[in-house]
């Protein structure tokens, strides 16, 4: 029971910024460990930000709460997610061989590529999220939860793609399909509990999205990387938003 709780601290800590008493979950063991957990932290994470999202509904127009909310879900992760996005982006549409991607991907300045990608992905979140102004609350609640299950499943469906190592080595270091089974069940039975047949069936196209993404990150750079991995968080909520905005503009 210690070595779990440990190991869901380790994730609440790397995968948020909100502040844990002591060194619970520091340990480099713990944090191998927690991705058991991300699915948890990302159902949290929405919890979060569901409700405020919704109480800001109450007092503001739906274009403001939609671009309030975007920065909500942005920023209780730093923006973890969106610099690994433009980071791929700088590397797979470079048009150079698959070493120089992964040197591109690696340094911490942001070019063109990358800054295109993250103005086109916020614009579509936020498009999204102003279009689903009255179902905001179940909508957010999950698509953190998308996000954070499709770090897990691409860790589930590709290799680690640098020989010398990262920081998403460490996660690779226990990898188990079968963490990537539970994060699936999980996802499909909270998508189901929250938004019925909606969340369901953008639950069953983010899982497409992921299987796609993977194949084209392990034809670009044969694996995956934590850029990667970040950008298929961001992808995927983007992605469950989208599919939930045209469900419910098809069946209001």
């Amino acid at each position: 029971m210690i070595i779990l709780s440990g190991r869901l601290a380790a994730a609440f800590r790397f995968l948020t910024i909100l502040p844990l008493p002591g060194s619970w979950g520091t340990s480099t063991d713990a944090l191998a460990g927690s991705t058991f957990f991300f699915p948890l932290i990302g159902l949290f994470i929405g919890m979060i930000v569901g409700p405020l999202a919704w109480l800001l509904g109450l007092v503001l127009p739906g274009q403001v709460v939609a671009v309030l909310t975007t920065f909500l879900l942005l920023a209780i992760s730093g923006g973890l997610h969106l610099d690994g996005l433009a980071d791929t982006a700088d590397g797979f549409f470079s048009a150079r061989p698959r070493e120089e991607m992964l040197v591109i991907m690696r340094d911490s300045a942001t070019g063109a590529m990358g800054v295109i990608a993250l103005v086109l992905l916020l614009a579509l979140k936020i498009t999204c999220l102003s279009a689903l102004t009255p179902h905001l609350l179940a909508v957010v609640l999950l698509m953190p939860l998308a996000g954070r299950t499709a770090i897990v499943l691409m860790m589930a469906f590709l290799p680690y793609a640098r020989p010398e190592g990262g920081l998403a080595s460490l996660f690779y270091s226990r990898r188990s399909r079968g963490v990537a089974l539970a994060a699936l069940v999980f996802f499909f039975l909270v998508c189901w509990l929250i938004a019925r047949g909606t969340g369901l069936a953008a639950a069953c196209v983010v899982v497409l999205f992921v299987g796609l993404f993977s194949l084209y990150c392990r034809h670009k750079i044969n694996g995956a990387t934590g850029d990667t991995l970040g950008a298929a968080c961001e992808l995927s909520e983007t992605v469950f938003a989208l599919v939930c905005t045209a469900l419910l503009a098809v069946h209001p």
